[in-house]
């Protein structure tokens, strides 16, 4: 019961976001793309912590519910898709769908264990979206990371540009880490990001939600804000979003 009242509230979230993002008639605010995005949620044995609220892992999964909801509310033809990156193997909790329902009925079932491997889960994504229905639908990767990065800087520039090269853009959202990760993430994002259309969000521990943060952030509100944007506990900016 827990668990669907959060689901619920999350939902109602993302569409009074997106409802509340909608131009009144006549604006000039151009049309959301067609995209089929991949998810990959860190559920290694990091997500476990307690320092954002109530876990790291519980305050993910209700930024993955915001993030796949708002991705659907954008474009009725966008489809979702969610990854877990840690465990025995990279999982593929659902391929892309436009069905909300059916992304929010399997999130739950993601379990905590193991070590992370973003390399192997972006890797996995990018084949993922490779094989979507609507070739027509832009490819979109939003990795989730909140535990230490294994992958060397050679490893993630070779996959930047892999990524560039095959037109699929890519969202980061770090978090739990960031100090850690941040010149690794630095230069993933540089290696793949073609005209600010990927972007990296880091999120430091503080009193803000990560759903709360994203709510204003780039990877919501469709390159709007910058591509490298930090979150900590206020500066001053909207949700704690420094905008340059």
């Amino acid at each position: 019961l827990a668990q669907a009242l959060a689901t619920r509230a999350i939902w109602t979230q993302t569409t009074a976001a997106a409802s509340a993002s909608k131009p009144p008639a006549g604006g000039l605010r151009a049309a959301m793309p067609l995209e089929a995005v991949m998810v990959c949620m860190d559920n290694s044995d990091f997500t476990r912590n307690g320092d954002y609220a109530p876990t790291r892992f519980e305050s993910q999964s209700d930024a993955v519910n915001l993030v796949c909801g708002a991705k659907t509310q954008q474009n009725p033809e966008n489809s979702v898709g969610i990854l877990a990156t840690a465990g025995d193997r990279i999982e593929v909790v659902i391929t892309p769908t436009t069905d909300i329902g059916r992304i929010i009925a399997e999130l739950p079932k993601v379990r905590i264990g193991g070590a992370s491997d973003m390399l192997r889960g972006i890797q996995t994504a990018q084949l993922a979206l490779k094989h979507r229905q609507n070739k027509n639908q832009k490819q979109r990767i939003i990795a989730f990371v909140g535990s230490p990065i294994s992958a060397s800087d050679k490893e993630l520039e070779t996959l930047g540009k892999n990524l560039k090269k095959n037109n699929v853009s890519l969202d980061l959202v770090s978090f739990g880490e960031v100090d850690e990760n941040t010149g690794k993430l630095q230069k993933l994002h540089a290696a793949v990001n073609s005209n600010d259309s990927s972007h990296v969000v880091e999120i430091p521990v503080g009193p803000k939600l990560l759903s709360d943060v994203l709510l204003s952030s780039p990877i919501i509100n469709d390159g709007e804000g910058g591509a490298y944007a930090g979150a900590g506990g206020g500066d001053g900016f909207e949700f704690g979003i420094n905008p340059s």
